[in-house]
């Protein structure tokens, strides 16, 4: 989860590239950018910015409600 100017967004922690850590990463405004090949990913949409990231992180929306923080995170369905 990351706080830009008030504003929360929830994101999956791994880089679509090479699985490293986002929260190991750097932050600049609503990019976070990987520690491990510097892919920047838009916290707002998931999209990586340019390469070497192709695919998006997934996204979790956040309701603040009575003072608690709620991540609503959708599962991934099941290949079969």
């Amino acid at each position: 989860m990351f706080n830009v100017d008030g504003e929360l967004y929830a994101i999956d922690d791994t880089c679509t590239h090479q699985d490293a850590s986002l929260a190991d990463g750097w932050l600049e405004g609503c990019l976070i950018e990987c520690p491990l090949h510097a892919s920047c990913f838009d916290l707002r949409t998931g999209r990586p910015t340019g390469p070497p990231a192709k695919v998006p992180v997934r996204t979790h929306r956040v309701v603040v409600q009575d003072g608690h923080i709620h991540v609503v995170v959708v599962p991934v369905p099941a290949v079969t």
